[in-house]
């Protein structure tokens, strides 16, 4: 059983690209549960069709302990047979959110949901890793594939450098490594070669480049994939030949992360900011 990690700026995409491409897996004959680890519990609705499905937070404040929840009352199975999860958070400005990582993994574990019958599980991951309870997927070994997906913008660039801060913290000490960047296309200049060279940089690989299509829009109106909306559409192939080469991929490195001046430098190198561009402060006190 591969255990993969989706990780990216917040907004970037991350539940989108994980969703279509655990259909591409589905398409080669996986068997895959997708846990989401984002409070806003959307990591799973295309596979359900649905808005969001119950999560292990929610029940557990409305049953009072995890052991009044049982298995079936939040794992769901979707599209393909996709088993899936959501761990949802604590109520809005109250506790951590990484506490609901935390407990739903450990509650999945304890209840059998890793079944031998899995050739994955990945999980989709709140933004950055800012937060002990948000890198709990690769901090405790659970996740020891990692995919960051990012685009041609600034500030989706730096997040990319900052998670592999995290990556490198944690394999260290563990197996964890990462398995490449998946460019989901903003349709900014020169994206695919600026990525490419972000990639080579940190000592990874572009999986893939997603271009940007519409149909992912209008799929995701309907709370499906674009594999299960349109699978003759060329957007659909795109999603199947990432979920290939992330089957196929055996290039598993630990990062080796920018400083500020590196990252800025192959920013300015493809005049995506300039000497005096005012982000680049910002830039620099976000990930700080």
């Amino acid at each position: 059983m591969r255990q993969i990690a989706i990780y990216g700026k917040g907004g970037i995409g991350k539940s989108t690209t994980t969703q279509n491409t655990v259909a591409g897996l589905v398409s080669l004959g996986k068997k895959v549960m997708i846990v989401g680890c984002d409070p806003k519990a959307d990591s799973t609705r295309l596979m359900l069709h649905a808005k969001a499905q119950n999560t292990v937070m929610d029940l557990i404040r409305e049953r009072g302990t995890v052991e009044d929840l049982e298995l079936s009352d939040v794992l769901k199975v979707g599209y393909g047979g996709v088993k899936c999860v959501e761990s949802g958070g604590p109520e809005p400005g109250v506790g951590c959110a990484g506490r609901g990582v935390i407990t739903a993994i450990n509650f999945l574990e304890s209840e059998g949901a890793y079944t031998p019958d899995l050739d994955y599980v990945f999980y989709d991951v709140l933004g950055d890793v800012v937060c002990g309870g948000f890198a709990m997927p690769i901090r405790e070994g659970k996740a020891q594939e990692i995919y960051i997906v990012c685009s041609g913008e600034m500030m989706a660039m730096y997040a990319a450098n900052n998670i592999s801060k995290g990556i490198l913290k944690y394999a260290t000490s563990g197996k964890v490594r990462l398995g490449g960047l998946i460019c989901n296309s903003r349709n900014t200049d020169c994206e695919a070669d600026l990525i490419d060279a972000l990639a080579k940089r940190l000592g990874t690989q572009m999986i893939h480049f997603v271009p940007r299509d519409n149909e992912v829009q209008r799929a995701e109106l309907r709370r499906m994939t674009v594999i299960e909306y349109s699978p003759a559409h060329k957007q659909a192939q795109e999603y199947r030949e990432l979920a290939r080469k992330i089957a196929e991929n055996k290039m598993f490195v630990v990062p080796k992360p920018l400083q500020m001046e590196e990252l800025e430098g192959l920013l300015m190198e493809f005049g995506i900011i300039q000497d005096d561009d005012p982000n680049v402060g910002v830039a620099k006190a976000a990930s700080a």
